[in-house]
Parts: structure tokens; sequence; C-alpha cells
């Protein structure tokens, strides 16, 4: 979410810049006779070393004269150097007195300011109703910044109702003034289409002005949307070329992405080393992602020396912030002991934090544990539970168990009818041990109607992903003519690749069904045996 604007850098001066010390001495000759105008031009001339050296301390002096004489600027430049402690001791008190006293004269810089104030709670109460209504009185002057905020207010609701319509007019009236934040901002409501009609190109427009004033999330914003091709045509240079823009002003997320870039080659030259800096640099900012990257790099030793308690030390940092991934990466270093001491319950217990989010192999790897009592005390339901949850993410294997728990009887919750539908819906994604369990049940009639010809189909389907006993079975069917015509070569070949993966049934089956073949089958099954069935 956008924050409120700051405060100005520094004292305003509402005159032109003065360079000559005979201009110096004029000033100081009319400040000393009590012209407060002159006051404040003098203090104004000793912040920055205009015509004079610097110092602050005499800047606090005639900015004092000048105030106390109810000249606005000099009020607000007091309450800035009180606000930044220059000259003095740092004192928001202090700094909210003076803007009030310029802001009940109506001038615009220190409504703001006090504004801000008032919505941190610095030098003042928390109040949002003054906050309110000095951004108003700011804005309603032509404040941009006091504009831009009223916007922040109205669509938080903080301290108004909300109302997001009216936060957009105030954000387009400062966009309009080149408001860098409001630009953005309008960009964002285009893009979700929230108060506004969805306009693509709109969005793209406001981004595209933010990000030619430097503005990192609007440079952010754009890269994204050359980097995938959303609502602009793709351009990876633009995309780089933004990214960059935003990365060297620190921005987290345009730097983790460009080390994404620099490590896949996408479109570049591909540099490890660069990337690398990148992740590093946005790993330091905290960002999760770079973190997690860093430590997968550590424990893999890909362009650093392989070391685990780094890695670690990086998922610890990503997954203290919540990040799913790191949890469960910090999850298996616990499990294994590896880079920190072995801790089980530890390990269970990220699992679980990372399962909790949605992750899916951490919710599967916790349904392993439950069901197999490893690390916690064994729960059919529990395993149930986490198997269900990745399951329904469309992750087969979880699918899978989901089928073979309720296939057992010894867990206590049989579902024939159930069962098959999980084993299918994994069964349809590739799954080879799914596969295999549709395929006996047909074979079977194990909770369906029986089926040699389905039977043959899901076998084949286990076996050609190297299912040692779906190959077996196959090799029985085809030397049967069960479900499939009767072919004494096809079943030698899928027999042999059985007996390769160790079924010792296989073996057996093959000595046996030699016997049965005739010399011209098995001189075409000895030649065809090295080759794929």
């Amino acid at each position: 979410m956008t924050i409120l604007s700051a405060v100005p850098s520094g004292p305003r001066p509402d005159l032109p810049d003065m360079h000559h010390t005979a201009e110096f001495l004029r000033m100081k000759g009319l400040a000393e006779r009590g012209v407060a105008n002159a006051q404040h031009s003098l203090g104004f001339m000793y912040v920055n070393g205009q015509g004079v050296a610097k110092d602050e301390l005499l800047a606090i002096h005639w900015y004092r004269q000048a105030a106390a004489a109810g000249l606005e600027q000099a009020q607000y430049n007091l309450g800035v150097m009180f606000q930044k402690g220059q000259g003095v001791a740092r004192d928001e008190g202090q700094a909210a007195y003076w803007y009030e006293r310029a802001a009940e004269q109506g001038y615009a810089p220190a409504q703001y300011n006090l504004g801000w104030m008032y919505a941190k709670g610095q030098g003042v109460k928390a109040d949002t109703a003054q906050a309110m209504h000095w951004f108003s009185q700011a804005a309603e002057q032509g404040d941009a910044g006091a504009q831009h905020n009223l916007g922040m207010m109205y669509e938080t609701g903080k301290g108004v109702p909300q109302d997001v319509r009216e936060a957009i007019t105030w954000y387009r009236r400062a966009a309009d003034q080149g408001y860098a934040r409001s630009q953005f901002n309008l960009g964002l409501r285009y893009d979700s289409g929230q108060g506004v009609v969805r306009d693509a190109q709109q969005s793209i427009a406001w981004f595209r002005k933010a990000a030619e004033q430097g503005h990192a999330p609007a440079q952010f914003n754009l890269a994204l949307r050359y980097d995938k091709g959303q609502d602009v045509p793709q351009d990876s240079q633009k995309a780089i070329g933004w990214y960059r823009k935003a990365a060297e002003q620190g921005h987290a997320s345009s730097q983790f992405n460009l080390g994404l870039i620099y490590d896949s080659g996408h479109d570049v030259i591909r540099d490890e080393v660069r990337a690398l800096d990148w992740f590093r640099k946005a790993a330091a900012q905290g960002h999760a992602g770079a973190q997690d990257n860093l430590g997968l790099r550590y424990e893999h030793g890909q362009g650093v020396e392989r070391d685990m308690a780094q890695a670690a030390h990086w998922y610890g940092l990503a997954a203290e912030q919540g990040f799913a991934s790191a949890q469960y990466h910090l999850g298996l270093l616990f499990d294994a002991g590896s880079g920190v001491a072995a801790d089980p319950a530890g390990a269970v217990g990220w699992y679980r934090k990372a399962a909790e989010q949605g992750h899916l192999r951490a919710q599967f790897d916790l349904g392993l544990r439950y069901e197999a009592g490893n690390g916690v005390a064994q729960d059919y339901t529990a395993a149930m539970g986490w198997y269900r949850r990745a399951a329904e993410q469309d992750y087969g294997p979880a699918q899978y168990m989901v089928g073979a728990l309720l296939d057992r009887d010894d867990a206590g919750m049989p579902d024939p009818r159930q069962a098959y539908g999980w084993y299918r819906k994994a069964a349809d994604g590739g799954h080879a041990l799914a596969q295999f369990a549709l395929g006996l049940r047909y074979d079977t009639g194990h909770g369906v109607e029986r089926d040699f010809e389905a039977a043959h189909f899901w076998y084949l389907c286990a076996a050609r992903q190297g299912h040692a006993r779906a190959q077996f079975n196959l090799g029985v069917m085809y030397a049967s003519g069960q479900g499939v015509l009767r072919d004494l070569v096809l079943a030698y070949g899928w027999l042999q690749r059985a007996a390769g993966f160790g079924v010792a049934a296989a073996t057996r089956y093959l000595e046996r069904l030699v016997l049965r073949m005739d010399e011209a089958e098995l001189t075409q099954a000895m030649r065809l045996a090295p080759e794929a069935v």
C-alpha cells in the first residue's frame, strides 16, 4: 500500500536563489532593522550558505525573529528545522507548534506537514480527523502531496467513510500536477477496475508517467507488463530496462526479478554472477523469495561453494517472514540434520507452517508422516486431511495416497468407490502407481466391474513409465490373451523388462513362456528385446 507522502526535504525559500555577498549585506541590514521578510531570507541564506558561510544556529536565530513577527514562511521553515534537528535539538512538538502557526495563516506546505504529523502521531497525539482537516486545507490550495494523502484516506476509510470514487478524484487532481505517487495509484485503479471502468491503456499510461519520474514501484509494474506481455507487446529488453531503473533505486522485487532473468538467460546472456549479485541485494533488504533462492544456491552449490549452514541461515530468514517454500526447505534440513542439528519435531513444525499456507509438498509430506507415525503420533485421519488438501490442488501423488488410504481396511475409512475416483484423477494426470492400481482393480473386479481391456489399458500406461509389476501383468495378459490378442513375442518383451527390474515371478514365467514359443517367435522376441515395447 502506498504510504502517506513524507515531509518536504527542507526549508522553502519562496524567493529566488541569492548568490552575492552584497545581497547578503543588504538583507542583513534590513533584517537588523526588523523587516520580517529580510529576517526570513537571511535565515534561508545561512541554512544554505548563500552569500555567507553556512550557519544553522544563525539561521534559527533569524527564522525565530521572522516567525515571532508572524511571517508564515519563517514559521514553516522553523518547524522544518525542529523536525529535522537542524541547528536545534530535534523536537517534534516544537515543529508541530510552528507548523500550526503557519497553517492557521493558510500556508499550504505547513498545513500539509501538520496533517502528516497528526496522521503519524508525531509531535501531537494521532488524530485522523485533524489530519483530514489540514490535508483538506492544503489540498484545496492545490498541494499535490495533500491531495494524494486525501486520496489515501478516502481509499482506506481512515478518518472518513471509505469512498473509492472520491479517492480517485483526489488522486487525479494530484496526478494532473505530475505527482508520481498519485499517478501510480491511478494506474493501479485502472488496472483493477476499482472505482473506475477497467482500462488497461489508461493504467499503462499512468504507470509510465510515474515511472518516467523515477517512481520505483511504477517502474516495476511497467517492467512486469513488458516481461509478461500483459496489455503491451512482450519486450524483454524494455522489461529489463525498467527493472534495472527500479532495482538501482533499491526496489527489492525488481532486484529479485533481474536475478531471475540473468539466472535463466531469458533474452539476455546468462550470467550467474550478476544473478547472484541481484539476489543478494534483494535478500539483504529482506526479500523472502531472494532469501529462499540464496538458500537453494548454498544448498546445491549453485554459483557458490556448497554451505548447508548458509543455506539454513537464508531459509530461516525467509521462513520467519512466512515464506512457505523456505519453511518447507528448512523443514527438510531439520529432518536431515543438514546445516542444523537434526530435529524431527522442528521439521514437522516448519512443514506444518508451509502446509497451512497451501504448500503442496509440505502437505503431502505431513500426510506421509502421519500415516507412518514418523516424528508424530500415527494418525490416519490427520494423514487423510493433509493428503486431501494437496490432492484438491491436483497433486497426483497426494490423489493416489487418498485412494490408497480409502482402499485400506486398517485405516478405518474404507470406501472402494471413492478410492477409485481418486486413483482415476491421479492416473489421468500420469501417476504410474495410480495407473497400476486402476489396472489391478479392473483385473480383479475390486470395486468396479471386471474389465480385462480396461485393465490392459491402465497396465500399459504404468508399464511404459517403468512400473515393473505392471510390466509383469502385461506380459501375463499377452501370454494368455486376456483382454488383448494373444502375442507371445510381446509377452516375452514385457516379462523380460519386469525381470530386469527384479520381479522374480517374471523370470520364472519367462522360463515357461520360452517352452511355448516356436523358433520364429523366439528369434523375433530376442531381436526385439533390447528395443522399447
